[in-house]
C-alpha cells in the first residue's frame, strides 16, 4: 500500500510488478499534491563529469549538515532514473535540435535543471505518472494512524466516505508530502497538513532537523487563496532580478551572488531589508521578451494575468513563504525506518540527510525519483506472502471539534510569527506555551497531529541554538 500521489509514491509504484496486489490511497484528489505545482524542474548532473560538482554544489546549500554519502548516491543515481522517465515514455523540454534543454537555478554552478512543459514540470511529470499507473487508487481518503504491533507495521487506520476503518498490507510506503498548512503563507497544496508526521511523534518513530523548514523567497503572498503564487526559481536563474520600490538591488549587500544566492540567504536578506527599511519588494522580469516568457513561464504568465499583471512589463510584489519541510522522518537509503519492519518513508515526508540545512534548488523532485526506486526495489527483494493475521480495533476518537477551525488558523499565525523564516528564542518559547496550551483543551484528533508537529518544530529551532542553514535563530532567551 502506498500513501500518497506525489512523485515519490506514484513512481514507487513505476517499479513494483503489476501482479504485485497494491493499491495507491490518495489524501484528496490525486493532483492536490506538492508535485502537481512543483515550477522548476528536476536538477540532475548534466554529464558524467558534472556529478562531482552537483554533489559539491548540493553539500554547499546544505552548509555542512548533509550525509554526503546519501548525497553522492542520489547525484549518480538520478541520471539513471531520468533514463529510466525518458525511457518510460516522458518529455522534457528540448531544443529544435532534440538536445534537452538545462536551466540555471541559485546556488547551481552550472545548469542542470531539466524541465518539462516550460515551468510546469510537477504538472508533467505527474499527469505520466498517473497515466502509467497500473493499480487502483482510492481518492478522498485520510490516514489518521498507523497500526503498529511489536515493531512491525500492519497496516493504516483511515477516514474515507464518513467512515473510519482499517487497510491491512504485507509492505506500506508512506509519500504523504510535508508540513505547509502549519504556516499562514506556503506555497503548498491543501491536503499537506502534517497529520503523518503528528502520527509518527505518538508512535515514538524518530523525526529529525524538524527546525530545518525552508521558506521560498519569491513568492505572490497577496491572493486571497491559502496557497500562494510560487515565482520559479528558475526566472531569477534566467536574468530576473530583485528590487526595491526604489529599483535598488540590495541582495548584492547580504551576499556576493545576489539574486543566486541560496535560498535561506535570499530569504533571510528579503526578511531584514524589509524590517529595516520598510520598503516594498519586487521580483522584476522585464529582461524576457514576452513571447518567450510566456513560453517558457506559461503557468506563472497565465496565473498572474489572471491576478491583473502584465508580465514580463509589470513588477511582482514578493514576500518569502514557507516552500518545503526539509526535516523529517529519520530514513535509511532505502527509505527504511530502525526498529519497524515493513513501512518505508519517502519523498518530502522523510529526512533522508540529502538536503542537510538548506535544500538546493530543484533536488526535492530527483530525491523522490531516486529513493522510491529504492524502496521499491527493497520491497521486491524483502516481501514475504506469508499472512499477517494480525487486526485492530478501529479508534472512536473525535476526528474534529467545535472550534479546532479557529484553533487551526491560530495555529498559522504564531507558526508563521514565530517560528518562521527569523526565529527569536523568547518568541519560540511563547509559541511553545501556547501549543502545549492547545493540546490540554478539547480538540480533535486531526488538529493534535498538527499540534504535534509544531510542537516538534519548535523545539528542534530551540534546541539549535546556533543559526544553521535555513533555521535562522536570534536572542539569548
Amino acid at each position: 500500500m502506498i500513501i500518497g500521489s506525489g512523485v515519490a509514491g506514484l513512481n514507487a509504484s513505476m517499479y513494483l510488478p503489476k501482479s504485485m496486489d497494491t493499491l495507491v490511497v490518495s489524501k484528496d484528489y490525486a493532483w492536490e499534491c506538492n508535485t502537481f505545482f512543483a515550477q522548476g524542474g528536476v536538477a540532475v548532473a548534466s554529464s558524467k563529469t558534472d556529478i562531482s560538482l552537483h554533489v559539491e554544489d548540493t553539500l554547499n546549500a546544505g552548509d555542512g549538515h548533509c550525509n554526503q554519502d546519501i548525497v553522492e548516491l542520489m547525484c549518480i543515481e538520478g541520471q539513471n532514473r531520468i533514463k529510466d522517465l525518458m525511457k518510460f515514455g516522458f518529455e522534457f523540454d528540448k531544443d529544435s535540435k532534440g538536445n534537452l534543454l538545462y536551466t540555471k537555478e541559485a546556488a547551481h554552478s552550472t545548469s542542470r535543471i531539466l524541465h518539462a512543459g516550460g515551468d510546469a514540470t510537477g504538472r508533467e511529470l505527474h499527469l505520466f505518472l498517473m497515466k502509467n499507473l497500473k493499480f487502483p487508487i482510492l481518492y478522498n481518503t485520510q490516514v489518521v494512524d498507523i497500526l503498529i504491533k511489536n515493531n512491525v507495521c500492519y497496516g493504516v487506520e483511515v477516514f474515507h466516505d464518513g467512515k473510519v476503518f482499517n487497510i491491512y498490507a504485507k509492505k506500506i510506503v508512506i509519500a504523504s508530502g510535508g508540513i505547509g498548512s502549519l504556516y499562514e503563507y506556503h506555497t503548498n497544496s491543501r491536503s499537506i497538513s502534517a497529520d503523518l508526521h503528528g502520527i509518527c511523534y505518538e508512535h515514538g518513530i524518530e523525526l529529525r532537523d524538524m527546525e530545518m523548514m525552508q521558506f521560498h523567497p519569491t513568492v505572490f503572498v497577496k491572493s486571497r487563496v491559502v496557497r500562494k503564487q510560487l515565482l520559479s526559481e528558475s526566472l531569477r536563474g534566467e536574468g530576473a532580478t530583485i528590487v526595491d520600490e526604489d529599483g535598488n538591488r540590495f541582495l548584492f549587500d547580504y551576499d556576493k551572488r545576489g539574486e543566486l544566492s541560496p535560498r535561506n540567504v535570499v530569504s533571510e536578506a528579503l526578511y531584514e531589508y524589509h524590517k529595516k527599511t520598510n520598503k516594498d519588494i519586487y521580483l522584476d522580469v522585464s529582461n524576457f521578451q514576452e513571447n518567450y516568457f510566456k513560453k517558457r513561464f506559461p503557468t506563472i504568465y497565465f496565473n498572474m494575468k489572471n491576478s491583473g499583471f502584465n508580465l514580463p512589463k509589470d513588477k511582482i510584489p514578493i514576500s518569502p513563504a514557507f516552500h518545503y519541510a526539509i526535516g523529517g522522518v529519520k530514513t535509511d537509503f532505502n527509505g527504511k525506518i530502525d526498529n519497524i519492519k515493513d513501512i518505508y518513508f519517502i519523498g518530502e515526508v522523510a529526512s533522508t540527510g540529502a538536503h542537510g540545512a538548506n535544500r538546493l534548488a530543484s533536488n526535492s523532485l530527483l530525491e523522490g525519483l531516486v529513493f522510491s526506486q529504492r524502496a521499491a526495489k527493497d520491497i521486491i527483494k524483502t516481501i514475504s506472502y506469508n499472512k499477517k493475521n494480525r487486526h485492530f480495533a478501529s479508534s472512536n476518537e473525535q476526528l474534529v471539534k467545535n472550534g479546532d477551525k479557529e484553533l487551526k488558523n491560530e495555529l498559522r499565525n504564531f507558526m508563521w510569527q514565530n517560528a518562521g523564516i527569523v526565529r527569536y528564542k523568547a518568541d519560540l518559547k511563547k509559541a511553545l506555551n501556547r501549543v502545549e496550551e492547545m493540546l490540554k483543551l478539547p480538540i480533535g484528533k486531526l488538529i493534535r497531529l498538527r499540534l504535534l508537529t509544531s510542537r516538534g518544530i519548535i523545539k528542534s529551532a530551540l534546541k539549535r541554538e546556533k543559526s544553521l542553514g535555513a533555521h535562522y535563530i536570534k536572542g539569548k532567551n
